[in-house]
């Protein structure tokens, strides 16, 4: 009986196992982006600017970043730049008023990008004020009990319980208003004992307030 041949079947190479016949493509590594600060000047007196200097990394120029403020309504912008040569950055604000407020660093990328926003802390402007200081104990005007630990200042007309926000020779404090006074001409502030030391202040002169 006739039988046909069969066609002869092409030969197939086979790598040897454990040897990979083909690299895999290589896969870009994502470039992460961060704000590297400087140098921030949050501490200004009226009238004179708050200037805040960094990197945004890894050098992106020509970006947008942005000083922002918290407020009643969430974050709002207050001045903004564009990043030059490696990504360096320098923002200037003149505030209007004299106050207190936490502010941040923002850039214009990625919204869920916790690397795009950098928390700086608060920034104070000040005017100058007269101050005093006073001792003692017992009950203040504003319902407090007055001892030699007990932070806050008085003051004739900031209502009870107002934040305020003193410097003095590089030191800060952010206390309430906790009594009345002083009583004399010139002076707006009288110091606790408690903020009298945490500032070094001495008997009399001038502090910064934000308020």
């Amino acid at each position: 009986m006739y039988v046909p041949a069969t066609p002869a079947q092409p030969a197939v190479a086979l790598a040897p196992v454990g040897i990979v016949s083909a690299a895999p493509p290589m896969l870009a590594r994502p470039v992460h982006t961060g704000l590297r600060v400087r140098d921030a000047q949050l501490n200004v007196l009226e009238g004179h600017s708050s200037t805040i200097t960094g990197t945004l990394r890894p050098g992106l120029p020509g970006k947008v970043v942005m000083l922002q403020r918290l407020g009643n309504h969430g974050w709002k912008t207050m001045t903004r730049t564009l990043t030059g040569v490696r990504g360096r950055f320098r923002l200037r604000y003149l505030p209007r008023q004299t106050g207190s407020a936490l502010v941040r660093l923002r850039f214009a990328g990625d919204a869920r990008d916790l690397a795009a926003r950098r928390f700086l802390g608060r920034l104070n402007v000040y005017r100058l004020a007269g101050a005093s200081w006073y001792g003692g104990g017992g009950q203040t005007a504003c319902g407090a009990s007055l001892t030699s630990s007990t932070l806050g200042v008085a003051n004739k007309t900031l209502p009870c319980g107002t934040l305020v926000t003193l410097r003095y020779a590089g030191h800060t404090v952010r206390v309430p208003v906790i009594d009345r006074g002083p009583y004399v001409e010139g002076r707006e502030f009288d110091l606790t004992e408690a903020t009298k030391q945490a500032l070094g202040f001495g008997d009399t002169g001038q502090v910064w307030s934000t308020n």
